[in-house]
């Protein structure tokens, strides 16, 4: 007779998995999920601290970074992008956006390149670079771009902080209706976006300027080349 326990006998493996504690992250219930995503979608501005307190006083223990998680997943309206679109289309000839990229020099120093593009034909209204970009110096610029009143309706640009408060407000006093791009949606100024892809991919890719001169005359040549691809076939551009 064996004294002790049997180790081969399945009450004792059975009292083992019983006593184990389940390791891990607790699943989301379906309907907590369900929650999150219906606040989500009713309530596009709350992030995750207001849909935790929430939660919480429906009586739901669940973590604010759980809920930052499925927040990420919740499904988006395709509504308000067709309307987007929608818009662009209608009105592409009254529209221009503006907007800025970055360009490293030989030097390792980081030059501003400012551009203002109109959406009927893709053609570049203003260009400029500069080192330290300021709201007044972007101003300027739209002055040059569209003076004695060849502003065009709309003006669509990002929420960058180098527009402070100063260029929405000049912008309207120009007759012209500022457009600000929801934030982190760099596809709502498409436009500008591809110009900058097609920039980088045939200029700036294959080549580093030396300082802001060499980079506004690389960026006058383009600009040329990009207007005669535009307008005329590869065939008739020198």
């Amino acid at each position: 007779m064996s004294v002790g326990t049997d180790l081969d006998s399945p009450l004792y493996w059975r009292a083992i998995s019983r006593g184990r504690r389940i390791v891990g992250r607790r699943r989301t219930s379906k309907e907590v999920r369900d929650l999150i995503f219906r606040m989500v979608a009713e309530n596009p501005t709350w992030g995750a601290p207001r849909i935790h307190g929430e939660l919480l006083m429906l009586g739901f223990d669940i973590s604010e970074r759980t809920i930052s998680r499925w927040m990420k997943r919740a499904p988006r309206d395709p509504e308000p992008a067709k309307r987007w679109l929608a818009f662009l289309r209608n009105h592409r000839e009254a529209i221009a956006a503006m907007d800025f990229f970055t360009v490293p020099t030989i030097t390792f120093g980081v030059l501003y390149c400012f551009f203002i593009i109109g959406h009927g034909r893709r053609r570049i209204v203003n260009f400029n670079v500069t080192s330290h970009p300021t709201a007044g110096w972007i101003l300027q610029q739209l002055r040059e771009a569209f003076p004695y009143q060849s502003a065009p309706r709309f003006l669509i640009f990002d929420r960058d902080a180098k527009y402070g408060l100063e260029v929405p407000i000049a912008v309207r006093s120009m007759a012209i209706r500022p457009i600000r791009t929801s934030f982190q949606s760099p596809w709502q100024n498409g436009v500008a976006e591809r110009w900058i892809e097609s920039c980088r991919r045939d200029l700036l890719d294959h080549v580093i300027p030396f300082d802001e001169h060499h980079l506004k005359r690389l960026l006058s040549d383009y600009v040329r080349y990009y207007k005669c691809v535009s307008y005329y076939p590869t065939s008739l551009c020198g």
